[in-house]
């Protein structure tokens, strides 16, 4: 197998046992809103941690132990959720930077972005016919999803072993080789700690720097939209009585409807991305432009006191007659714009800092899960139409900021410079 076969079958790879493992977590959130504590503590441990194998990520398979609605236990699987979160994501990164150079990021960060979301589909297809017509969800009907997923989950977990090593493509003399060699060793010699703090120092200085900066603000959207598709919209859809007997296999179905998005989105900016003279900005801007429409006809179709009805559900009206059509319209809406931001996010990290990506990957899911977090607090007390304005804002704030970034990175690749210095 030749060096970029073995590092498009990683991606390949990457990109099945995510979906795998998100077929669990992504189904999940779809059908219990209201744990914002995973994306609180996942932050803490992105930065010491950043040096992982994308094999370490085995850990993600803790978060199955929910499968009692108990409040000790859905708080104790949090903390693991947010601990292996922080391994699983910055692997990822990374992972997806060393199988990647400059001309296949694009396209590989579409065909990761495509298998990962088809999760979306295949959980929610299930949820949607096993589901459908019940009011009550029993608990014999929760055990047996629950059961079903943590397989699924395991399932993803394996996988990852089947990910290699990357061949470099430099050929070096025998001197270089040589010094490379006593340099491993030295560096393995060296204390995990002391690795850790140095992690933690790239990091912060990685932080300040006027590049990511601009893209944390496209970075915190994608947390509150991330909240708003996965948690807080299916709990609207949920709570809409006027639905009738089918709002609970709805919110299936509007999973369904996010995830077909989402691959479309990344299929089709995995396969243009070769053949894109335009840069990520055009994709950027279809992605705010679909989000726009998705949350204008949200307003108009779902009640405002949606997000925080009572288990009852609510029974007033929206702007226009709630339809279920125009509602499962919106998630497709949803799922197309969020892929367009997130697979040019993974892009531009991937090509900045392809050098030492774990720290730009970790500082990435640092500010996303807070925001996610924020989001996930609020969305508890804010009416729709208050949260679909803070939405706005910050998605039109962090499109100019990724906008400028990428504007400067095009003018240093004009000039002849490496793209990576800015």
């Amino acid at each position: 197998m030749s060096p970029e076969s073995k590092k498009l079958f990683n991606i390949i790879i990457l990109g099945i046992a995510f979906m795998f493992m998100f077929t669990a977590f992504q189904t999940c959130g779809n059908v219990a809103h209201g744990n914002y504590l995973w994306s609180v503590l996942s932050f803490k441990f992105d930065y010491t941690i950043s040096g992982c194998h994308c094999r370490t990520s085995a850990l993600y398979v803790c978060k199955w132990f929910i499968l009692q609605p108990f409040p000790w236990s859905f708080y104790t699987a949090s903390v693991f959720i947010g601990i292996a979160a922080a391994v699983l994501w910055t692997a990822q990164g990374n992972c997806l930077t060393i199988n990647s150079d400059e001309h296949t990021i694009g396209r590989n960060s579409g065909i990761f972005w495509a298998l990962l979301q088809s999760s979306l589909f295949f959980g929610n297809l299930y949820i949607y016919f096993a589901w459908q017509g019940k009011t009550h969800i029993s608990e014999s009907d929760r055990r047996t999803v629950f059961i079903a997923l943590t397989v699924i989950s395991l399932v993803g977990t394996v996988l990852f072993f089947l990910i290699r090593q990357p061949e470099s493509e430099n050929v070096l003399g025998e001197d270089e080789s040589s010094d490379e060699q006593d340099l491993e060793v030295n560096e393995s010699a060296q204390n995990t700690m002391a690795k850790a703090v140095d992690a933690f120092r790239k990091s912060l200085k990685l932080c300040v720097t006027r590049e990511m900066l601009l893209l944390s603000i496209t970075t915190a959207y994608t947390g509150l939209e991330l909240t708003f598709f996965s948690g807080v919209y299916g709990t609207c859809i949920g709570a809409v009585n006027k639905f009738g007997t089918e709002e609970k296999s709805l919110i299936g179905l509007s999973g369904i409807f996010i995830g077909i998005g989402e691959i479309l989105g990344g299929s089709l900016f995995g396969l243009l991305s070769k053949n894109n003279r335009f840069g990520r900005n055009p994709v950027v801007l279809l992605g705010i432009l679909v989000h726009f429409i998705a949350f204008y006809l949200i307003f108009l179709n779902m009640p405002g006191d949606a997000p925080i009805a009572p288990v009852e559900g609510t029974d007033s009206t929206a702007y226009i007659r709630s339809s279920k059509e125009v509602a499962i319209f919106c998630s497709f809406l949803l799922g197309l714009g969020d892929s367009c931001f997130n697979t040019q996010l993974l892009s531009i990290l991937g090509f900045l800092y392809s050098e030492d990506s774990a720290p730009a990957f970790a500082i990435f899911k640092f500010v996303q899960s807070i925001c996610a977090a924020v989001a996930f607090f609020y969305s508890n007390y804010l009416f729709l139409h208050w949260q679909l304005l803070v939405m706005v804002i910050f998605g039109f704030f962090g499109t100019i900021s990724f906008f400028s970034v990428e504007w400067d990175a095009a003018a240093i690749v004009a000039r002849g410079s490496d793209y990576r210095s800015i």
